[in-house]
């Protein structure tokens, strides 16, 4: 049977709303991902695959970010940048095998969250391990270790915190919040967030956004000699994941979400 065109797959796996959905997809997904995820779902559509072992292939991928940053040097940012480009990519690819087989399972829902959650922490965790030079000939400097680990904590507690209003909600036996009950009831509140929002600083303690970041931080130390800028860069990351998860927590009272 030949493999379905790119344009033959475009209208059912990207549907319209896919690139569009405020919180549900990534900025490189928009810029690049979904386009090159199209080219494998060609060689998959027609196999036995399923979407779900495809999520499982993403939940190792995202895991493996924190073994690669342990690699001394450039290269091992450049590793933590592929796992987690690899993870993106079957992130995309998982949910457009599940639309064009019509394959939809809420253990598949499930094991994407779980492999988000493990995407974020697997990367700042490793990031902390990377910056007490765990290698080095040196004393190892836990003190990053555990800053590396206290950021990806809030990371965690961050999507926590957005994915338990769903389940608070169901609890209550209430429909799943709008976008429009997002938004803070106090004139102040909304201004804060909307100034959050074009900074977006808080995008930085993500895995994708935490991955490149890491690469550019490696690079500055490779110039320098040491470690410099990348403890400087989990020390900003453990700082900003702990004020983002107390804003975001704010912001979530201060809105309808639970009304």
């Amino acid at each position: 049977m030949p493999k379905p065109s790119v344009a033959e797959l475009r209208p059912v796996v990207h549907p319209p709303g896919v690139k569009d959905r405020r919180s549900g997809e990534h900025w490189a997904g928009r810029l690049y991902m979904r386009e090159l995820s199209l080219r494998i779902d060609r060689h998959l559509v027609e196999t036995r695959v399923t979407p779900n072992q495809v999520t499982y292939v993403m939940t190792v991928a995202a895991v493996l970010a924190a073994p690669a940053l342990l690699v001394p040097g450039i290269a091992g940012a450049v590793l933590g940048v592929v796992m987690v480009q690899l993870y993106l990519l079957f992130d995309c690819v998982d949910g457009e095998l599940a639309r064009w087989k019509k394959q939809y399972s809420l253990g598949g829902v499930y094991l994407d969250r779980i492999a988000a959650y493990l995407c974020d922490a697997a990367v700042l965790v490793g990031f902390g391990l990377r910056a007490a030079d765990l290698w080095g000939s040196g004393r190892i400097d836990w003190l990053w270790a555990f800053l590396g680990t206290l950021a990806a904590l809030g990371a965690v507690l961050i999507k926590a915190e957005t994915d338990l209003v769903g389940v608070a909600r169901h609890q209550q036996g209430l429909p799943p919040v709008k976008e429009s009950a997002s938004e803070p009831r106090s004139s102040g509140m909304a201004l804060a967030r909307k100034a959050a929002g074009a900074l977006k600083f808080h995008r930085l303690v993500l895995g994708i956004e935490a991955s490149l970041l890491i690469l550019v931080l490696a690079v500055l130390d490779s110039v320098r000699g040491d470690l410099f800028f990348s403890r400087l860069g989990v020390a900003v990351l453990a700082g900003i994941a702990l004020l983002q998860t107390l804003l975001h927590l704010v912001s979530i009272l201060a809105s309808s979400r639970l009304k």
